[in-house]
């Protein structure tokens, strides 16, 4: 709804009650919460791209309920009836939750900004940035080629991933590709739809490559010896025969 703000009419109305509490994902920390009104939000009736009818929209602000965050969002929402609201947009964008523990500087600062094109709904540009994380996960890991093509074949025999996902990192190569070029090859369109299965297997892939080990080493860590009551690892350290009563 990118003409929202564009074309108002004359008649602007503030409310008379604080505004409603709206779920919204929060661009400081990407949580999703549900986010309390401030005070009196702002009524406009806003004309379609025709100029020809109006429908109303409301404004306002909200905060973070996040206390460790606190990051002020500028909402825009349509009431649907009673207590039925639907949130049409937040400013700054709300971005999805991303961790990168374990993840290369190169491969998830590429990542993040298509994350960022992507809550802003600049899908060519998020398009183009998948594959550039692609190819960064591919210097990453040495992998050899003229092309990218050639680089994710010569990726698998540097990793152990499920071949799904190879398959995936090709599907991501050609949406890069079409998103770099006027005349689609593979997808009749680069948007919305598209970029977010793209960034789902982004992130499966990213976290594979990265992250599972690390998430595995959390888990024995905490483990139980099914023997005894006392984690492995303390176990593994102790005399063969060892008699332990807890």
């Amino acid at each position: 709804m990118k003409d929202v703000l564009k074309v108002v009419r004359q008649h602007i109305q503030v409310g008379n009650a604080v505004g409603p509490t709206l779920p919204v994902v929060c661009p400081g920390c990407s949580r999703e919460g549900n986010f309390a009104g401030q005070g009196p939000d702002i009524l406009l009736q806003v004309l379609d791209s025709r100029g020809v009818n109006a429908s109303p929209v409301w404004v306002g602000s909200r905060f973070c309920p996040n206390a460790s965050c606190t990051t002020h969002v500028f909402v825009v929402y349509q009431n649907q009836g009673g207590a039925l609201n639907k949130v049409v947009h937040s400013y700054p964008a709300g971005r999805v939750d991303f961790d990168v523990a374990g993840v290369p500087t190169k491969v998830w600062k590429a990542f993040d900004e298509a994350l960022t094109c992507t809550a802003n709904e600049c899908y060519v540009g998020a398009g183009m940035l998948i594959r550039k994380t692609l190819e960064a996960v591919c210097e990453d890991r040495a992998a050899q080629g003229k092309d990218l093509k050639a680089r994710v074949t010569d990726l698998k025999t540097k990793l152990t991933l499920p071949n799904e996902l190879f398959e995936a990192m090709d599907h991501l190569r050609l949406l890069g590709n079409d998103a770099a070029h006027i005349e689609a090859k593979t997808y009749d369109e680069v948007g919305a739809e598209e970029v977010l299965a793209g960034i789902d297997l982004t992130k499966e892939i990213i976290k594979a490559t990265y992250q599972y080990k690390s998430l595995l080493g959390r888990l024995q860590a905490n483990a139980i010896c099914s023997q005894c009551r006392v984690p492995w690892f303390v176990r593994s350290s102790l005399p063969a025969n060892t008699l332990m009563d807890f």
